[in-house]
């Protein structure tokens, strides 16, 4: 009886192939998941990243709209001094006009006080 001679070679090459290629579709795997798991995170950080947009502007829609600053009042007209003449009175409301202090009113105003 003829033995026949196996070829150990021949199916190492082969458990070797298998091996390989289970090793190669194994990281292919755990590659595509990694992958995936990465884009969900990102998705994941996108969507909070919106949502706290979309809340700071629901928040800023709803606040009251800020109260108008106040007006500031023209200052009244400087007392006259006992020893101004009436010339030099004329004369300030004049520079206060033309400087804008006063508006044409205030400035019509108080020139007929001072004329009397």
């Amino acid at each position: 009886m003829m033995m026949r001679r196996r070829r150990p070679l021949l199916g190492a090459a082969v458990v070797a192939g298998t091996a390989a290629y289970a090793g190669k579709k194994s990281a292919e795997r755990s590659y595509n998941e990694q992958a995936q798991n990465q884009q969900l995170a990102d998705l994941q950080a996108q969507n909070e990243a919106m949502q706290q947009q979309m809340a700071a502007q629901q928040a800023a829609y709803q606040a009251p709209p800020p109260a108008p600053a106040p007006v500031a009042s023209a200052p009244a007209a400087p007392a006259p001094a006992a020893a101004s003449g009436l010339a030099a009175q004329l004369q300030q409301l004049a520079e206060l006009h033309t400087a804008g202090v006063l508006s044409d009113e205030e400035y019509a105003a108080a020139k007929a006080k001072l004329l009397g």
